[in-house]
């Protein structure tokens, strides 16, 4: 049933549990709240049942997972301005996973958001995780056949919508600091230079922080003025430091000292595509500690 002799599978297992709840749901803090209700349910199994505790396990995340959506369903329909996952602080370890990277990023969250939870579910523990059809069906309550046809409709709905990314870790490291550099001194022409000219910029700030749009930005021209215009209206000493965004390039932006908001980029061909700038408070308490994700 376990990897170490002697040690409870949901402790082995917790990273890979908490991302599957992490990619059902967008949200850290909803994720620890189905491994809490998960881990209830495990401790009351006969484990002397279960032949195979992670497929056991994921299983049951799923499931809470999915109860867990009509809630954050509810709490979303009241939602100031744009909605954007809750950004996790990773290693660089992460960025070397390709496609881990991918699956947890903020673009590909995003682009989930646009399936309904059972596709979700679905499209995760397959393209994600490797799943057998027939463990997904008994987590989805579901058939496996159901679930194929599933997981065909889902995979060509990410397809048509996720984000190609084919750079290094060198060039986007390179990008990302030149991205801070221009924001930090309030350069706009040095902004628009790495800026794509279609960029689109999503700022979630959830109704509590006025410096957030409350749609899309779009244009490198905007964006830079719309940037520099923002910060200088502060008033307050501001810094954008590289950082690790949930396995990708992009910033902790910090006022005073404090983290205001995390940023995640999309990078293509030398210049930044896509910013995705997380700024609600109640988001932002994981980018202080790096998360323990696994596959």
């Amino acid at each position: 049933m376990s990897d170490e002799p002697g040690v409870d599978p949901f402790l082995v297992h917790r990273g890979l549990l908490f991302t599957v709840a992490y990619e059902l749901l967008g949200s850290a803090a909803d994720a620890e709240d189905v491994l809490q209700e998960s881990w209830l349910r495990w401790s009351a199994v006969d484990r002397a049942g279960v032949r195979d505790a992670r497929a056991y396990l994921v299983q049951v995340v799923t499931r809470q997972a999915l109860n867990q959506v009509r809630t954050l369903a509810r709490r979303r329909e009241s939602y100031v301005g744009e909605w954007l996952p809750e950004p996790l602080l990773t290693s660089p370890d992460v960025a070397d996973d390709v496609e881990l990277a991918e699956s947890v990023s903020i673009a590909m969250l995003t682009v989930l958001e646009t399936l309904g939870p059972v596709e979700r579910a679905v499209f995760v523990l397959r393209e994600v995780f490797d799943v057998p059809y027939d463990e997904i069906a008994l987590a989805t309550g579901r058939t496996p056949a159901a679930v194929r046809q599933i997981a065909h409709r889902a995979r060509s709905h990410v397809e048509a919508r996720r984000p190609r990314v084919s750079v290094g870790r060198a060039e986007q490291e390179e990008v990302v600091a030149r991205f801070a550099a221009a924001v930090n001194s309030g350069d706009v022409q040095g902004l628009m230079d790495v800026l794509a000219p279609d960029v689109v910029a999503v700022s979630d700030g959830g109704g509590m922080v006025q410096r957030a749009a409350l749609r899309p930005v779009v244009g490198a021209d905007r964006i830079a003025r719309f940037l520099v215009g923002s910060l200088a209206k502060l008033d307050l000493p501001f810094e954008a430091r590289p950082a690790w965004v949930n396995g990708g390039p992009g910033m902790r932006a910090e006022v005073a000292g404090q983290l205001a908001s995390a940023i995640s980029l999309v990078i293509e061909g030398g210049r930044v595509t896509r910013i995705y700038a997380i700024a609600n408070p109640e988001k932002l308490s994981r980018m202080d500690a790096e998360a323990a994700l696994a596959r």
